[in-house]
């Protein structure tokens, strides 16, 4: 049985997922609406692990679903997983302390701005920051991001997705699948990432 569409794989580095998005943006309009299948992941293993996806305790593998969970955001108001059915979500893990987190979200605020007129896009950033909330809303202010951010102080989302580390990236599609995950700083403001994520969210079957 064919998987269903998958718009990114596994990210391993930059050169692969260019190439992996530039495939799968030209592939999404001609697949398949039958029942998904994991895909193999390139991501690195952390030691003594097998590799993700084949270890009970790696991370979720694109083609699983999206761990469900309800957290409040910066202003007080309650966010979960199930009110965002029918939305492609990208979903990054990440702490204020975490100096590669502040490396990529610079990127992921340009990615934001390209695409948050898409009333079919969220961009979550959920932070596992257990001190005070208020040094996360004034991180968050100085340096001017508009995507949503969550509270976790309990790290129930990263422990949900079995995070490894931070920062983590996860994009789910409109079914509330997960269709790529990446460990580790990227920068998502490439042509590539935005092109792809446009074909998903024209992918309205579902």
């Amino acid at each position: 049985m064919a998987p269903r569409v998958k718009l990114l794989s596994m990210i391993a580095g930059g050169a692969l997922v260019l190439s992996v998005l530039l495939i799968a943006a030209s592939q999404i309009r001609h697949a398949s609406l039958s029942a998904p299948q994991p895909t193999e992941d390139t991501t690195a293993s952390s030691p003594g692990q097998s590799g993700p996806g084949v270890d009970a305790h790696g991370p979720i593998a694109a083609g699983g679903k999206a761990a469900p969970f309800k957290l409040t955001d910066l202003s007080g108001d309650s966010v979960s997983m199930a009110g965002l059915r029918g939305k492609v979500v990208f979903l990054n893990i990440w702490a204020t302390w975490c100096a590669p987190c502040r490396e990529e979200m610079p990127s992921m605020e340009k990615l934001y701005q390209r695409l948050h007129d898409n009333k079919g896009f969220v961009m979550l950033a959920v932070s596992q920051d257990t001190e005070s909330r208020d040094e996360v809303v004034a991180y968050v202010k100085k340096h001017g991001y508009h995507f949503d951010v969550l509270l976790d102080p309990k790290n129930a989302v990263a422990e949900a997705y079995k995070v490894s580390g931070v920062p983590e990236t996860f994009i789910i599609d409109r079914e509330g699948r997960i269709v790529a995950h990446h460990s580790g700083a990227f920068d998502w403001s490439q042509p590539a990432i935005r092109d792809a994520l446009e074909e998903l969210l024209k992918d309205n079957k579902g």
